[in-house]
């Protein structure tokens, strides 16, 4: 066990081993190199110094001659039929390309995981929600194109909508995971606790919003360019909708700024809607969405409504978990089965239970669809996990902390679908050295006196805490999460990514992958696997282009697998490269003699494929075995300050732990880190997005709120090491761990404060006031109350826990008091996509 610790960036000793860790382990410092290891060292960004001196290239700065613009008519319904539109006569029409469902030559299918999604409405057709696509236009400049848009009339008929998944009886996906006697579990249990969470939207809001550039070809193909995380999703839809060949349709990513999963699925629409006008037009067209499209039209994250009914020991041993998903899936299929698999195989949290059941659904709302999103399902589910438990806690008169070293796994334990975990089990690891780094047990006593002061009294576990005196409460709280690196089951195995390496005919060493930059570090962290296997400067590798003409289909850049699954497949390449070379040459070094091997016998290319894990195997139709070939574990700590008379959080400080396999580059390391950690943050306190009859309402950057660096809290990494034996490197990735564990940490930091657990996303002012009894309009106003604006009834904040009582089946498991308010829509912007 290997740990690296870094404080706001400035190292500091952490303390020694404990007693029972591994004999192995090793201390590192943050930033420090470890001898012969290149990975630990941080090498400058390749893709750095030309984002800092503006030379980088994205999409909307690529110049193609006599380029058009092209632009999508949307739908303001959420549920019609698509009776026709119409064309103003006053416009020249014949300036413009105007492109139809009738004009795609393929089939009219977004190509993903269910063929139910259009890339245009056909009239005749159904919308399903609003912002949906249904015509196209296209002309030489903006002008000409601004006044077309406008020349545009639809003809619907309205339908009923469908807006709660609760009612929704159209399934997407669902999954029931079961293990022990349930029965025999509530049975054996002293307390039964019952709770109900929500969480909603979030937006990834990337920087730089969807833009694609398509080109014809003089082969009747199309060449796209574009900001993008998967090429070869791309490719396969323009294959399908197009009707092109493989060597017909080519994506060619440009510089990405930003994805966080928003540019997984979406961008194949995007380009889709490129391509054809291009085609129709005979000119490139450039579809470049700005931010209010972007907001508007795009994937977020999924809604969901987690029920838990938890049965403990006094103890608090877990002996049942009985747990029930439903997730928003909004008006198409994209890629919810997956999201709701992954948060269904972690909705139990870290910890042994040795009866489980688990209900997740998905269901389609007259919505705009969900996708893809740092942490993918996770975060919605843990949440609700970490919760729970600490209200169990409090129930038991157990430290959180306590409850959490009593459960948590360990080497040997079993998850719910009969998966043992034989190695790479770091949850101790992570919650130990959170909770030392941040004193936990001693600020939380702290804070438990300073309750005590301010009521005048012991507090009564479960109630608000009210005073008349201080004004703001502070608080600690901690939160325990996992995360399966790479795809769930044998979606490794389905996809069959290739990874080539090559030794050039001038001697220099290329990386070809179908892997992106966006942003993350993997045109910086593959040359440094590679430079370390062959021997060489990390200056002497480079990476192909992300060209789909150029390098193989290395699957997608998501779920944490690229550092761990492609990162792995190029460390074997590597190791057969140089033994080829140095076999050719007597057995001599391959660093000294590369530069005549290429000059004698030219170009040398190795392609390496996926081959699958041992000993790791699943069954997809019953969800047993081995979800995930390994976990990474995270812990996060979190001081808030809480203003008693606004409801306002202030999280000043989060140490969070990191469990990663192996670091590769330590700088980039602790910054997805942070960066997870402040999104987190957002997602707990301030992200929401407000809807009326299936309308975003705040899709501007005016009325959608994310944290800036003003908000950014103090973050102390610590980077923690539990390699996975699986790949030569033992990396097992770092994207999505913050994004899990952030949210109940801050929540339970703010119960430690007031006293009242906030059971849906996020604990705005209005609910936090909601939770301690103060009516919303009767408090100082905050900055954000304006877009975050919710009167919904929190659940009551006393811990609802029976012994041996059993919950009702079949029950609603919606609140009573359920409402939606929703803000009124302002004046339609004149440019305003329809």
């Amino acid at each position: 066990m290997t740990i690296r610790t870094s404080p706001s960036r400035t190292s500091t000793p952490v303390s020694p081993l404990r007693s029972g860790e591994a004999a192995h382990a090793l201390v590192v410092p943050g930033g420090a190199v470890v001898p012969g290891r290149i990975q630990t060292a941080s090498p400058l960004r390749r893709e750095g110094p030309a984002k800092l001196t503006g030379e980088a290239k994205y999409a909307d700065d690529l110049v193609f001659p006599g380029a058009w613009y092209g632009a999508t008519i949307r739908s303001t319904d959420a549920h019609a039929r698509f009776d026709g539109f119409d064309l103003d006569p006053a416009i020249d029409w014949s300036k413009i390309a105007v492109v139809t469902a009738q004009d795609i030559p393929g089939d009219n299918i977004v190509s993903l995981i269910s063929d139910d999604q259009p890339v245009l409405v056909p009239v005749g057709g159904e919308i399903q929600h609003h912002a949906e696509p249904l015509v196209l236009l296209a002309a030489a400049d903006r002008e000409t194109l601004r006044h077309a848009r406008h020349a545009v009339t639809l003809r619907t008929t309205s339908l009923a909508p469908v807006f709660d998944p609760l009612e929704s009886d159209h399934v997407f996906a669902h999954y029931e995971i079961t293990s022990g006697d349930l029965e025999q579990g509530f049975a054996e249990a002293d307390l039964v606790l019952e709770g109900t969470y929500r969480v909603g939207h979030q937006e990834q809001l990337y920087i730089e919003n969807n833009a694609m550039i398509a080109v014809p070809r003089e082969d009747g193909g199309v060449t796209v360019h574009g900001s993008l995380q998967c090429p070869y999703y791309i490719h396969k839809a323009m294959k399908r909708s197009l009707k092109l060949s493989n060597e017909q349709a080519q994506v060619v990513q440009a510089e990405t700024g930003g994805g966080f999963g928003g540019k997984e699925e979406y961008p194949s629409i995007v380009a889709l809607h490129a391509a054809l006008l291009a085609l129709k037009a005979g000119k490139p067209v450039r579809m470049i969405y700005d931010r209010h499209e972007d907001l508007s039209a795009t994937t977020k994250r999924h809604p969901a409504i987690v029920t838990h009914r938890t049965g403990l020991k006094l103890d608090g041993t877990l002996v049942a978990q009985d747990i029930e998903i439903v997730m928003d899936g909004g008006a198409y299929c994209t890629l919810t089965p997956v999201v709701l698999s992954r948060g269904a195989l972690h909705s139990g949290g870290p910890y042994r239970c040795p009866n489980v059941r688990i209900r997740a659904r998905a269901t389609r709302t007259n919505t705009p669809p969900n996708g893809a999103f740092r942490g993918f399902g996770a975060p919605q589910t843990e949440f609700a996990a970490e919760v729970q438990l600490g209200r169990a806690a409090e129930a038991l008169g157990i430290s959180p902390l306590e409850i959490r070293r009593h459960n948590l796994y360990r080497i040997g334990d079993e998850t719910p679908t009969g998966q043992i975990l034989s190695e790479s089990v770091a949850a101790e690891e992570v919650l130990e050295r959170a909770a030392e780094a941040a004193e936990f047990e001693g600020v939380a006593a702290r804070t438990a006196k300073d309750r005590d002061r301010r009521t005048g009294s012991g507090h009564v576990p479960g109630s608000p805490l009210r005073t008349t005196r201080d004004r703001t409460a502070s608080g600690i709280g901690v939160a325990l999460a996992f995360h399966g690196a790479g795809f769930t089951g044998s979606g490794e195995v389905k996809l069959a990514s290739v990874a080539s390496l090559e030794l050039a005919a001038d001697g220099q060493i290329r990386i070809l992958t179908g892997s992106t930059e966006m942003g993350q570090g993997t045109k910086t962290i593959f040359p440094q696997l590679v430079a370390e296997e062959l021997g060489v400067a990390v200056d002497d590798v480079d990476m192909a282009p992300q060209d789909t003409a150029l390098v193989p289909d290395s699957g997608p850049t998501v779920a944490s697998r690229t550092a761990m699954v492609v990162g792995g497949l190029l460390i074997q390449a590597a190791r057969r490269l140089k033994a080829t070379v140095e076999e050719r040459n007597g057995g001599a070094l391959f660093a000294d003699v590369r530069a005549g091997d290429a000059s004698a016998h030219g170009a040398t290319r190795i392609d390496q494929k996926f081959e699958p894990y041992p000993h790791v195997h699943f069954d997809d139709e019953t969800y047993r075995g081995d979800a995930y070939p390994a976990f990474g574990w995270a812990a996060c700590v979190a001081s808030v300050e809480v203003d008693l008379d606004s409801g306002e959080v202030t999280v000043h400080d989060v140490v969070a732990a990191d469990d990663v396999g192996k670091v590769i580059h330590p700088v980039m390391a602790e910054g997805q880190v942070e960066g997870g950690t402040l999104q987190a943050i957002g997602y707990a306190t301030i992200e929401e997005i407000k809807l009326r009859d299936g309308r975003y309402l705040n899709d501007r950057l005016a009325t959608y709120i994310i944290p800036t660096a003003l908000d950014a809290p103090r973050i102390h990494t610590i980077l923690v090491e539990a390699p996975y034996s699986g790949v030569p490197h033992g990396a097992k990735g770092i994207g999505e761990l913050p994004m899990d564990v952030g949210a109940p940490a801050v929540v339970a930091a703010i119960h430690d404060a007031t006293g009242a657990w906030i059971h849906e996303l996020p604990a705005s002012p209005e609910r936090i006031l909601a939770a301690l009894g103060v009516t919303p309009t009767a408090a100082a106003p905050t900055p954000h109350s304006a877009t975050a604006a919710d009167t919904t009834p929190a659940e009551p904040s006393a811990v609802d826990a029976t012994i041996e009582a059993p919950i009702t089946e079949g029950t609603d498991p919606r609140p009573d008091a359920r409402t939606d308010p929703q803000p009124m829509r302002g004046p339609r912007d004149p440019d305003e996509p329809r």
